[in-house]
Parts: structure tokens; sequence; C-alpha cells
């Protein structure tokens, strides 16, 4: 069985974002070799939000829409919210005592079948209702 990854938003914006270079990079490689990747819907409303604090150093909304082009087309499948999604999360946090945008990312992680996310927001490393989250970063 193939295991399914996701990126969390940080992932990618830290891929564009020049600021820090070793992120950048690290950003830019984890992309790379993560196979198959499913892209989040979230993480794509997420990001094309947070690139406005990207513009003041030349990353244009235009360059913004085209890198969730492309982060669409490298992704093996998108994971759409279904109305149960809020259930889920509501659980998460609960359990987890977590915040909101992060119980609806696992939430979306368990729907779509996601066994790995990567993502600056949590520890090191931790499972949260069967996803290992991974901080690529430590």
């Amino acid at each position: 069985m193939i295991c399914m990854n996701a990126l969390d938003t940080n992932i990618y914006i830290y891929a564009h974002d020049t600021r820090d270079v070793d992120k950048q990079r690290k950003a830019q490689a984890l992309i790379e070799i993560t196979d198959p990747i499913a892209l989040l819907w979230q993480v794509g409303c997420e990001f094309i939000a947070a690139t406005r604090k990207l513009e003041p150093f030349g990353f244009t909304k235009k360059q913004a829409w085209q890198a969730l082009m492309d982060m669409q087309a490298m992704a093996k499948t998108v994971v759409l919210p279904e109305a149960d999604l809020w259930l889920t999360a509501h659980e998460v946090q609960e359990q987890e005592n977590i915040n909101f945008w992060d119980a609806m990312i696992i939430a979306a992680c368990i729907h779509g079948g996601i066994e790995v996310l990567y993502s600056e927001d949590f520890a090191r490393q931790e499972r949260i209702r069967g996803v290992s989250v991974m901080n690529p970063f430590h």
C-alpha cells in the first residue's frame, strides 16, 4: 500500500520565501522528494492568502496563483472538504487540545487517507489520530 503524504501551508510558503534561505532550500527539497502527495484544499486557500506577506519581497499575486496551479499539478489528489469535516475537526480539537485550523488540517488528513503530514506547526514528530505529523525543520 502506498503511503499518501501532505504538506502544510508553511512548507509551501517557505519554498517561495527568500528571507530564510535555509528553510527555503529545505522546503523546496521536501516538495521535490515527497511522493505521492495530496494537496489539501485548506492548504491551497491558506497559501494564496499567506502569499500576500511575500509581495513586498517580489513574490507577486500572479506567481502565487501559478505556484498553486503547480502544487495542484504535482498532487496525486486534491482533498476537498466534506460537511462532516467540522465534526472530525471538533473531535480532534477537543481531544488533542490544538487550535481550530490545525484541527481542520488533521481532520482533512483523516478524511483524505493521509498518513504523513509535514508541518512546522507541530512538535518534532507526533501521531494524531493515525496521522504522523513531522516537522522537517527540526
